[in-house]
């Protein structure tokens, strides 16, 4: 058990049950994966906190949510990687810091998702913990 993160493109949103059929869709396509990174996750989970904001929704369990990431959200997820200012995050199943680890994997996803999104595909992230 442990925290597992996946970045994937697909050309728009999906059903329920086409996500139940197949993780992300069928219609989708992985672009990056990390096994216990929990900075990013953190940093997603933030994110995802900024856009909803419902007073009676439950924020304490950002895991197996589907989440769009914009131009502005690369640009700026780039940016604080560069400046190691990924939030530490800690979870029971999350592991340790690994900014370090995914340093360059991390910038590569961010170069990966900007030509995706350039060619006018959908980037998501979503996690399994």
């Amino acid at each position: 058990m442990g925290l597992d993160s996946y970045a994937y493109v697909r050309a728009g949103a999906i059903s329920d049950e086409q996500r139940e059929f197949n993780h992300f869709g069928e219609s989708s396509r992985e672009l990056a994966y990390w096994r216990k990174h929990p900075n990013l996750h953190g940093w997603m989970e933030q994110l995802w906190c900024s856009q909803n904001t419902d007073p009676t929704a439950d924020y304490s369990a950002f895991n197996g949510i589907e989440l769009e990431l914009t131009w502005a959200d690369i640009d700026r997820l780039e940016d604080d990687i560069k400046n190691k200012r990924l939030p530490a995050t800690s979870g029971f199943f999350f592991g340790e810091d690994s900014d370090d680890y995914y340093f360059q994997s991390d910038l590569e996803f961010v170069k990966n998702a900007r030509a995706e999104l350039f060619l006018g595909l959908k980037v998501f992230y979503n996690s399994s913990w």
